[in-house]
């Protein structure tokens, strides 16, 4: 099982990167996909998630700002980042997710650093 995040590094404020999460090894599109960050010193929060049926939710800090995507057919999940500001800076991971029966599954990638500064 893997989930590979990409599209980090160094932003300008107001930037807009697109971060990709590449899953392999399972049947991704059965999951909820979602992608978490954490800065330093801080807890790891959600940033966005997205349902099997494409149902999205975000965190109040990139509504309206940040847009989640999913494509099955290349087992991956996007995260469209528009004008980002500096707070906007952490670790970026993608995560798995979906209940089978009263077990939880729970996959996570490595991260990927987004930098946001001038």
């Amino acid at each position: 099982v893997q989930l590979q995040a990409s599209g980090g590094g160094l932003v300008q404020p107001g930037g807009s990167p697109r971060l990709s999460c590449r899953t392999s090894g399972f049947t991704s599109d059965s999951y909820t996909i979602g992608w978490y960050r954490q800065a330093p010193g801080k807890q790891r929060e959600l940033v966005a998630t997205i349902t099997s049926g494409g149902s999205t939710n975000y965190a109040d800090s990139v509504k309206g700002r940040f847009t989640i995507s999913r494509d099955n057919l290349k087992n991956s999940v996007l995260l469209q980042m528009n004008s980002l500001k500096p707070e906007d800076t952490a670790v970026y991971y993608c995560n798995a997710k979906r209940s089978v029966g009263s077990v939880i599954v729970n996959y996570w990638g490595q991260g990927t650093q987004v930098t946001v500064s001038s």
